[in-house]
């Protein structure tokens, strides 16, 4: 194989704008890698194969869409190369000449669907969950066409980010929060690893809910700043993959110590009332442990879990999440209720919990008609939301959006 050495002081260098899969075949053929025998099942594959794109994306029976599909295809197969063999011609010849082209194409896409469901945010709640579907097609689309260098630079973005979540999940695994358990909470993914790392310094278990925060706060209170900056540490069975993002949030703890250690600021104040603290730190959102911890009144407690609200939907919508062992919320997104619906179907859903939790919480005037309220919608909807036949969760989302509150 030869180099080409750079060019020397005052010369000019020519950018070559060639596709990487035009340069890998022409390398491939003036170095022997690649005989007419494969250049002929290339020729024969190509038009195969941007008849399927063109399909794929629009129509094979209009001329735009084939050119289209042309350039599409060379692209795909040019992403896969060149991401493959690191640039080097040498290397993606031989994959030319040792697989079809076809499934050089196939592997460029494979890898742009992988990009798409990586997650954008290290914000569990902008991201969606599941794999690549129908309706990221017009996103797999623009990416199909999009060179190199912005699909490298879009992978890195998105890479760091999926690196955080993975972090957050690992850790919260680790104090006995499982995944999916966590992302129906939504949080911030630094949020859960700060939070993690306050809990390991503190020799917890578990990951606090608001009561067990507050309580975690005052016992690092209770110490020398200096002693808490040192226990502020990466858990010593952390994978190496997650160093670098963990210390990275890490160091935002400790430049957060002199407030968090602040004996004059109020902790509900600082964490949830400062905008600056709010969301920077995760605790489970659990308002029956609230209530329970607070000793309120019932009907104080019932109107918090409310938010005030008697209407019917919201009722139904707090005890659905009841029934489902979710978190009890009184208004639901699409994506929140469809969640809750996978959630039916994987653990059971409960009825019973939810009339438990109305004698045990609701006034006691109003506790036989919200059990009745319950039982005529439990009736009704659990073969719905519990069906085997309805896959894509459209009659059991449209169910909820009639008789619950779903934004």
């Amino acid at each position: 194989m030869t180099t080409t050495s750079a060019p020397a002081a005052g010369t000019v260098s020519l950018f070559d704008s060639r596709p990487f899969f035009e340069k890998a075949l022409i390398f491939g053929v003036q170095h022997g890698l690649i005989d007419q025998a494969k250049l002929d099942e290339i020729a024969a594959d190509a038009p195969k194969g941007m008849v399927q794109i063109a399909r794929y994306f629009g129509s094979e029976y209009l001329r735009p869409e084939l050119e289209k599909a042309r350039d599409r295809i060379v692209n795909l197969v040019s992403l896969h190369l060149q991401t493959a063999s690191a640039g080097d011609l040498h290397v993606a010849a031989t994959l030319l000449r040792d697989h079809s082209f076809l499934s050089r194409s196939k592997a460029g896409s494979d890898m742009l669907k992988a990009l798409i469901v990586m997650p954008q945010n290290t914000h569990f709640g902008m991201n969606e969950r599941g794999g690549f579907s129908d309706r990221h097609i017009p996103q797999l689309a623009r990416w199909s066409l999009a060179p190199f260098v912005e699909v490298q630079a879009e992978l890195a973005v998105r890479q760091r980010v999926a690196q955080v979540v993975d972090a957050a999940l690992w850790l919260a695994d680790q104090l006995g929060l499982p995944a999916d358990e966590l992302q129906d909470y939504e949080p911030d993914a630094e949020a859960v690893i700060r939070t993690a790392l306050l809990a390991l310094a503190t020799r917890r278990k578990a990951l606090p809910d608001w009561a067990d925060f507050e309580k975690m706060v005052l016992a690092l209170r209770r110490k020398d700043p200096a002693a808490v900056a040192s226990s502020v540490v990466l858990p010593k069975n952390l994978p190496p993959e997650y160093h670098e993002v963990v210390t990275s949030v890490q160091q935002s703890v400790l430049a957060d110590l002199p407030r968090l250690l602040d004996g004059r600021l109020g902790i509900r104040k600082l964490f949830d009332q400062t905008p600056a603290f709010m969301g920077r730190y995760f605790w489970i959102e659990d308002a029956l442990s609230e209530v329970g911890q607070h000793d309120r009144e019932r009907s104080a407690a019932w109107d918090k879990l409310t938010q005030g609200h008697g209407d019917d939907g919201t009722l139904l919508t707090l005890l659905v999440c009841v029934a489902a062992g979710s978190a009890p919320k009184t208004l639901l997104t699409d994506k929140s209720a469809a969640t809750l619906i996978r959630k039916m179907r994987k653990s059971g859903f409960q009825p019973e919990l939810a009339a438990a939790f109305i004698r045990d919480h609701a006034p006691e005037q109003h506790q036989d008609d919200y059990a009745r309220l319950w039982q005529d919608f439990v009736a009704e909807a659990q073969a719905t939301l519990l069906s085997d036949f309805d896959s894509k969760l459209s009659d059991a989302l449209s169910l909820l959006r009639r008789e619950c509150n779903v934004a």
